[in-house]
């Protein structure tokens, strides 16, 4: 199963339409957003996706009934930490997508979940520990450190593919 991974994308609408495309072109299965969309205006630009996005709320979000409202028709929107799983050859992939890693070091102890996935810093970020993956794709938008970056996870071959926008 192809993922696309995606973060802190403030606003940015040429870095949304560029990450979209890539994730088309790769055919992902369906994206996940680690927060910071920042307001409901970005919705037509993820709503060219081919497939389900799902996201969380980062710190900066606004307007999050409206946010929730959009999202909802090609996905959904939660607060953090969303934990959710995933069948794919018989075996269950569990997950948690969160913005902010306040709690990140209490989730990689507990060995709950296959892969976390994470933002706020605006920092790659790519480890393991024990059975689980940490993934932050770094800065979407491009603001805060100047490098947009999204990322295409393989759950298949445990491949993490760090893209430049």
């Amino acid at each position: 199963m192809l993922i696309g991974i995606i973060s802190d994308s403030h606003e940015n609408m040429s870095a949304i339409d560029k990450a979209v495309e890539i994730f088309n072109l790769n055919k992902v299965d369906f994206v996940l957003h680690a927060g910071d969309i920042i307001s409901p205006i970005t919705y037509s630009h993820f709503a060219k996706l081919k497939s389900r996005i799902y996201l969380v709320f980062g710190n900066n979000d606004g307007e999050k009934n409206f946010l929730t409202e959009q999202f909802s028709k090609i996905g959904s929107i939660n607060p953090a930490p969303y934990e959710f799983s995933l069948q794919e050859d018989n075996k269950q992939i569990n997950f948690v997508l969160l913005h902010e890693p306040f709690n990140l070091d209490e989730l990689i102890k507990s060995q709950k979940y296959d892969y976390i996935v994470y933002g706020h810093t605006h920092r790659q970020d790519l480890r393991s520990e024990g059975k689980t993956t940490i993934i932050n794709p770094g800065e979407s938008g491009g603001w805060l450190l100047g490098k947009k970056s999204i990322v295409i996870l393989d759950t298949k071959s445990h491949k993490v593919t760090f893209l430049d926008l």
